[in-house]
């Protein structure tokens, strides 16, 4: 899969997480597509690298999908763990 392949299925996997997990997060849309692109290649990396799992040429590959929904799941956790409380009301 190219480069491109990967950044819409960053898209599409941060979009997914977005809907897993609700809520306003501190860097808005942007912040989400761009956790999703980051997460789409952070889930392919540690599936390659730890579980053995060679990386498909295919779109639309569960594994992959699955892996991709994972990174970014992940690192919205961490992101609004690190940075959540810097927008709420006083």
């Amino acid at each position: 899969m190219s480069i491109i392949g990967w950044i819409i299925l960053g898209l599409l996997a941060g979009a997914i997480a977005k809907v897993l997990l609700p809520g306003r997060d501190p860097g808005g849309l942007v912040g989400t597509t761009l956790i999703g692109v980051i997460g789409a290649f952070l889930g392919g990396w540690i599936s390659s690298r730890f579980l053995d799992r060679p990386i498909s040429n295919d779109f639309y590959d569960t594994a992959t999908w699955v892996a991709a929904i994972g990174g970014s799941l992940v690192l919205l956790i961490a992101y609004r763990l690190l940075f959540g409380n810097s927008r709420e009301r006083r």
